[in-house]
């Protein structure tokens, strides 16, 4: 291992973004522009609770692996819950907090959590646990974690002392469908009829959906946008959400190449709209807003406008976020994620690797059961 070093960045611009970006480029969640808009607008900092503190591998003066992390002080905005963890280690007289992880702020998408160059990626993995276990000994953190890595990752860093977690989140398939008809075909009668159902009832409340894409987005967008989506959480959660208006604007600066704007209009009013990134393959549906609460219009506007636009672009997949049981009816699989975790503490960390081995049992069964669920027709 001594022919690797390593060093902790605590801003994201502190990296050169080329180099940045030749090791991620599968999700626009891990692009430079990204990070640095959260950091830049203080979305994610110390007094947040997000501290950057992001990590290089190098073998001489090359880098040859990036680690986008932070130093946590709760365990919002993660969407891998470990808050029992904390509560056991309060109830024991012990800090949970600070930890460190690695993944993307509010963001349940999965993806490269750490990139690789280098011809040899286990001795790379094998330095880089190395050096997040020694530095949680050396700072005091009770751990560290890597959450919504993918699959290969999570098996090639699994070991006696990192536990793999599984979780399901539900995903929609472009199977080759030529429009919105093709795909309602593939569907059970009673289904198809349900959503041809959901569908009329927008039509009937005479509302019209706009896409907008690119340099068709303006910093104006981009702050109707922020209203609807400070307004929804402040409903649902009495606070203004984890994102500001800056956030959102500095994204249509930075990349509005990768973003999907879509609106819910009434009588030319906008009363909803979501936010979704794009690549090559995927489309993501991320923020959504609204100032009204009306029958269907946040399946129309946030799953089968996603759905039609996968089609109309011939993605492959759209990712619609975490959780949600009701997105099975609508077509949207099942699919499981993976996350690592190390505990320093050696009486919690065989507690936590008990409770996982039971919990991934449960989350085999639950993926099953939704499977079983889907609106398909059988083949």
């Amino acid at each position: 291992m001594s022919e690797f070093s390593h060093r902790w960045f605590n801003r994201i611009c502190e990296i050169d973004a080329t180099l940045w970006q030749s090791f991620f480029n599968d999700t626009p969640f891990t692009d430079h522009a990204f990070l640095a808009a959260l950091e830049q607008t203080g979305c994610v900092s110390e007094e947040s609770g997000w501290q950057p503190m992001h990590l290089a591998i190098y073998q001489q003066e090359q880098v040859i692996a990036l680690l986008p992390g932070y130093l946590k002080h709760h365990s919002y905005g993660e969407y891998v819950f470990d808050w029992a963890w904390a509560e056991a280690y309060q109830q024991h007289g012990l800090e949970y907090y600070p930890k460190w992880l690695c993944g993307v702020p509010f963001t349940p998408i999965a993806g490269q959590r750490i990139c690789i160059n280098h011809d040899n990626p286990t001795e790379v993995y094998a330095y880089t646990q190395h050096v997040l276990t020694a530095t949680a000994a050396q700072l005091g953190w009770s751990g560290w974690h890597i959450n919504f890595c993918h699959q290969q990752q999570a098996t090639a860093l699994t070991s006696d002392t990192v536990m793999q977690r599984h979780g399901v989140q539900f995903q929609w398939f472009n199977e080759g469908y030529n429009d919105f008809e093709d795909f309602l075909a593939s569907l059970t009668a009673r289904k198809r009829k349900s959503l041809k159902k959901e569908r009329a009832k927008i039509a009937e409340q005479q509302i019209t959906i706009e896409w907008l894409e690119g340099a068709d987005i303006n910093k104006q967008h981009m702050q109707k946008f922020s209203h609807f989506y400070r307004q929804t959480y402040l409903k649902h959660s009495g606070h203004n959400g984890y994102l500001n208006t800056a956030f959102f604007e500095l994204l249509q600066q930075s990349m509005a190449d990768k973003l999907v704007l879509m609106f819910a209009k009434y009588q030319g009013e906008v009363i909803a709209a979501t936010l979704s990134f794009k690549d090559q393959n995927c489309l993501y549906g991320r923020y959504w807003g609204t100032n009204y609460e009306l029958d269907s219009l946040h399946f129309e506007l946030c799953y089968y406008q996603g759905i039609e636009y996968c089609i109309a672009n011939k993605l492959k997949q759209f990712h619609s976020g975490a959780q949600g049981e009701h997105k099975i009816s609508r077509g949207f699989k099942p699919v499981s994620t993976y996350s690592l975790h190390h505990i320093q503490h050696g009486d919690f960390a065989a507690a936590i690797s008990d409770f996982i081995t039971r919990e991934r049992q449960h989350m085999a069964l639950y993926k099953a059961h939704c499977e079983s669920l889907l609106p398909f027709k059988q083949q």
